[in-house]
């Protein structure tokens, strides 16, 4: 509580929570500056995204989705929908697909004219 005409952090905001990174790992949601995908062979045996806090050097591994992390810290608007994780999916199989030689192009339009209609709201 802050008393008399020295106080400046008067109306600002706190959030402290603890946020749930797995693994009996958290950081305060006020503390977590970034959260980073990891992707590839890195990703994987509760290895799903790098946090960035402030005042550790280096990124802490969370076994939860940014996503997850995002939600708990409060966060709902600063991520899309069902869409974003539909799109991801289509881009990662459209990647696997021409890595092995092989892209079925009728399903991939189908499922991206899906997707755009479904942001767009038009069919």
């Amino acid at each position: 509580m802050c008393v008399g005409a020295g106080c400046q952090d008067e109306g600002v905001a706190s959030d402290s929570r603890m946020v749930a990174l797995g693994f009996g790992k958290f950081a305060r949601a006020d503390r977590i500056f970034a959260l980073e995908r990891i992707t590839g062979d890195e990703r994987g045996d509760g290895r799903r995204t790098r946090v960035w806090i402030d005042g550790v050097t280096d990124p802490l591994i969370a076994s939860r989705t940014e996503v997850t992390i995002l939600r708990d810290m409060g966060q709902e608007a600063a991520f899309a929908g069902p869409e974003l994780d539909e799109a991801l999916d289509l881009a990662a199989r459209l990647a696997a697909a021409a890595e092995e030689g092989r892209v079925d192009l009728s399903d991939l339009g189908r499922r991206a004219r899906r997707l755009l209609a479904s942001t767009t709201g038009t069919d």
